[in-house]
This record gives structure tokens, C-alpha cells and sequence, in this order.
């Protein structure tokens, strides 16, 4: 199933390369991902009693004009070979694959206080001149940190959380205890 996937993400990738829009296609990748994964879409792509002609006809009408020619190309052959299942991974690998290509990473922040724009931005920054990469930030406010950020990036991790420090120095205590 995951080979389906990345076969679908890898054919749309070149199709973006080739047709020069790569930019185009991630926007839109994303658009359709988020509009598909609602639970009521996903009900309407694998309702046994929905035809693939009643599906293409939902898909003309939702985004004809809106995604690239390729793109809507792709939602019909899926839904022509029943293989709506694979729509979304499909998708996610796509986005996935342009963000590489594109140098573009997202960096989980959790913080223990509200945040505004300008302290997202200033990290957005901080967080791109040290990988070299373009970052886009996912951040949420966890008030169990007591204070400090929490970052995952790229599949690292940066604990500087009051939580973590205080369990750290838990467990310095209590060896030190037992020495």
C-alpha cells in the first residue's frame, strides 16, 4: 500500500518538475489535502454506493479552475481504479517530497505562554538562519512546561522547558541521594 503511495507522490512530483510548477503544485497539494480529509469528504470518496463518474463530477465542480490540470488528472484516476484510500498519503507524500526539494522544513514549537506574530516571526528566523533552511513554524501554547520552548525539527528535538529541567534535576537529586 505505502509503495502505491509513493509511486502516485513520485509521478506528480516529475509532473510538477517537468511542467515547471512545483510551487503551484504544493499550494494546491496542500489545498486539496486539507479540503479531502475532512470526515465527510473522506465518507463521499469511500461510500461503496458513489460512482466514479458522480466523483469526477464532484471533483469538476470543486476545483476546476482551481488546481493544475495534472492534479485533478490524478483524482480521477484514482477514483477510477477505486483506489481512493490512497488520495490522502498519496497527497501527503507529494507535499512531503516538495518540501524537500524546496529546502522548506517544519519546526513543532511548543511554548508554555501565548506567543504573538512578531515572537513567531523572530523564531521563524532564528530557527532558519541556523539550519539554512526556510522554516515553517507549528506552534502551540502547553502551560504544563511551566516556561522555555519545546522544538522538534527535521528529527531533532530541543528541550530548554523549566518541566524538563526540573525533572532532570529530580533525578540528579536522587542520585545524588543514593551515592
Amino acid at each position: 500500500m505505502e509503495r502505491l503511495n509513493i509511486l502516485y507522490a513520485t509521478a506528480l512530483f516529475n509532473l510538477a518538475l517537468e511542467s515547471g510548477a512545483v510551487d503551484e503544485f504544493l499550494d494546491q497539494a496542500i489545498l486539496l489535502r486539507d479540503t479531502l480529509q475532512d470526515p465527510d469528504c473522506q465518507s463521499m470518496l469511500v461510500h461503496p454506493h458513489i460512482s466514479s463518474a458522480e466523483k469526477r463530477d464532484l471533483f469538476v465542480k470543486a476545483f476546476s479552475g482551481h488546481i493544475h490540470k495534472d492534479l485533478l488528472g490524478f483524482l480521477f484516476l484514482v477514483t477510477d481504479k477505486n483506489r481512493e484510500a490512497f488520495l490522502l498519503p498519496a497527497l501527503t507524500a507529494l507535499i512531503e517530497r516538495i518540501k524537500k526539494h524546496k529546502n522548506i522544513v517544519t519546526a513543532k514549537v511548543l511554548l508554555a505562554t501565548s506567543y504573538n506574530e512578531k515572537q513567531a516571526a523572530a523564531m521563524r528566523d532564528m530557527l532558519s538562519e541556523k539550519l539554512g533552511k526556510t522554516v515553517e513554524l507549528s506552534m502551540k501554547v502547553d502551560p504544563s512546561l511551566i516556561g522555555g520552548p519545546y522544538i522538534y525539527v527535521d528529527g531533532y528535538y530541543l528541550d530548554w522547558t523549566v518541566k524538563k529541567r526540573l525533572r532532570d534535576l529530580t533525578v540528579h537529586m536522587k542520585e545524588g541521594c543514593s551515592a
